[in-house]
């Protein structure tokens, strides 16, 4: 099921989105795993068309908060207001409560606002004046953040980095693409017409069924073996958490289901690692100079790591 569902979510995404299939793909690894996705490229990629043509793909409500130096942790979260009518306080829900979630240029907001979705990101709900709503599901929240321009910018806590199971790059499109994009956007914007072609309750069961893939106790292994060895490697400072470690099981299951397997083999692992610990890794100031970057060393690790001749 979890293969016919999300070849139609990435036919139906692509009528927006031309190509990147691999880009769809993995974002429906995370939407399959109840992950969040930080991306992150230049602007004009199609970060924001691509968050809402997958909430319009699935029928779920999707809101965007612009986040700024000024936004209040209140904004996002929502707030518990005096009805001066009813002489009782009514809660007034924020954005952060919907089922997909765009945080725009995240990283553009003060930590004390970026950390508001930190218990909205792990746990799923959100408390106010000590009273606590659960969001609904599917929830997802997909972040943006722009590498280039990092003047007026606050870095994310690794707290909230390491709650991002993927970093994903859009990148730009190839010629024939860019030509396609232009005749496709010629006379309306195709996302006002994009129908819904899965529900919130296919996304459900679909992930419920991500959960029964297999993976043999060689392939859980290595997944640890590779997550280990990002601790032990004298370029890194800060390897990749135990939850790194299972946000890379979980994705390794998502991107067999959606290969049309039941189980999992260690090219999932490889292919999906880069994804899940590239952004969580702090390189030493030394390798830094060295020009090393998180890819190169988690290649590296990878291609280091003996691969399971049995599983």
């Amino acid at each position: 099921m979890i293969k016919q569902i999300t070849n139609r979510l990435v036919e139906n995404v692509q009528k927006v989105i031309v190509g990147k299939e691999d880009v769809i793909q993995r974002v429906l690894v995370a939407v399959l795993c109840e992950g969040h996705i930080l991306l992150e490229d230049v602007p004009g990629t199609g970060k924001t068309t691509l968050a809402r043509a997958l909430a319009a793909s699935i029928g779920c409500t999707f809101r965007r908060i612009q986040f700024t130096p000024d936004l209040l942790p209140s904004d996002v979260t929502g707030l518990s207001w005096f009805n001066q009518k009813k002489q009782e306080f009514e809660f007034r829900p924020g954005p952060i409560i919907s089922q997909i979630v765009l945080a725009d240029e995240i990283n553009r907001a003060t930590p004390r606002t970026q950390s508001a979705l930190l218990e909205a990101m792990q746990e799923r709900q959100v408390t106010i004046d000590g009273v606590t709503h659960i969001l609904p599901r599917p929830f997802l929240v997909m972040a943006t953040q722009n590498p280039i321009e990092l003047e007026g910018t606050f870095p994310l806590p690794e707290a909230q980095v390491d709650r991002f199971m993927l970093k994903i790059q859009i990148g730009y499109p190839s010629q024939a693409e860019e030509n396609q994009i232009l005749r496709r956007f010629r006379a309306a914007d195709p996302l006002s017409e994009l129908q819904q072609v899965a529900t919130p309750e296919e996304i459900i069961a679909a992930q419920k069924e991500r959960q029964d893939i297999r993976v043999e106790e060689t392939i859980q292994d290595y997944i640890v073996r590779i997550g280990r060895a990002t601790r032990e490697n004298v370029d890194i400072q800060l390897g990749a958490s135990p939850r790194a470690t299972l946000s890379l099981f979980q994705a390794s299951q998502a991107w067999a289901a959606i290969q049309g397997r039941d189980y999992v083999l260690p090219d999932d692992v490889k292919s999906m690692a880069p994804h899940v610990f590239s952004h969580r890794l702090i390189i030493s100031p030394q390798a830094q100079l060295r020009g090393r970057n998180s890819l190169e060393l988690i290649e590296d690790i990878v291609s280091a790591v003996p691969v399971p001749v049995e599983f």
